[in-house]
């Protein structure tokens, strides 16, 4: 989903959700979690792994840094393919207009899908 700059994230976690795909686990950072969509998650039978804010002022209790470390080494997968689609391939998104930007971001995630297949091809090639 391309949004504005000015859009929440966190309010943007019901339309992303797919009632096709079977898998149960949401994971995302802490900018999705609210007692909203925690609820949304729980009633479309979804089990919530989004990241714990740390309060502020204090320290994320150490159960909670825990549960954050474990969901971080699964969630560290995607993160470096947005990491390297920003950083190798140079994607800075700055278009006027959201259809210019979903060409955009298409179009870098479509690159970056066939660096990705050719790599694989070469590696079960044995090369």
């Amino acid at each position: 989903m391309v949004t504005d700059a000015a859009a929440h994230d966190g309010a943007r976690l019901q339309a992303l959700l797919d009632s096709e795909n079977t898998a149960s686990d949401v994971w995302a950072d802490t900018a999705y979690r609210s007692k909203g969509n925690e609820k949304a998650l729980k009633k479309h039978g979804l089990v919530s792994r989004i990241h714990h804010r740390k309060p502020k002022g204090r320290p994320l209790p150490e159960r909670l840094a825990r549960a954050n470390g474990r969901k971080s080494r699964v969630r560290a997968r995607v993160e470096h393919v947005f990491a390297g689609l920003k950083a190798q391939m140079g994607l800075f998104v700055r278009t006027i207009g959201l259809a210019r930007a979903k060409v955009k971001i298409g179009m870098a995630n479509l690159a970056w899908n066939l660096r990705r297949f050719a790599w694989l091809e070469i590696r079960a090639a044995g090369g």
